[in-house]
């Protein structure tokens, strides 16, 4: 598990590989990746955006934006957190993840950009 906090905005990673969902035979690596996205600020702020960079092994870059995540811009309240499991796709064994989110501080109207830390994403039979 990785973990950044920026402006009381705490963003935690913890990623699974799926080897059911995944083919060797066609270079196809999914992984799951869990984000607890934490509030340690005293305002309510929301989700909108998302900004994500992924990378495989073999140099292949994309990158993915969109609004919210899995289709919602969540509200957190102080003190409160927001939980959601996604997944990506590589065409190698090992790569990585990493973006930001533009956030909002529902008191001031304040956009912030939050990091997501940056995670790797390895198959099990390549981390030895």
């Amino acid at each position: 598990m990785v973990q950044q906090i920026t402006e009381g905005i705490s963003i935690k990673v913890e990623c699974f590989y799926q080897a059911a969902q995944s083919s060797t035979l066609t270079g196809e690596y999914i992984f799951a990746y869990r984000i607890t996205i934490e509030n340690t600020s005293m305002y309510p702020v929301k989700l909108l955006s998302r900004h994500w960079h992924i990378i495989d092994n073999n140099g292949t870059k994309r990158e993915v934006q969109g609004e919210g995540v899995v289709g919602r811009q969540p509200v957190i309240e102080p003190g409160n957190s927001y939980q959601y499991t996604s997944a990506a796709g590589l065409r190698s064994e090992i790569g990585k993840m990493y973006g930001t989110y533009l956030i909002e501080n529902l008191f001031n109207k304040r956009k912030l950009t939050v990091v997501i830390p940056e995670f790797q994403l390895i198959v099990p039979s390549k981390m030895n």
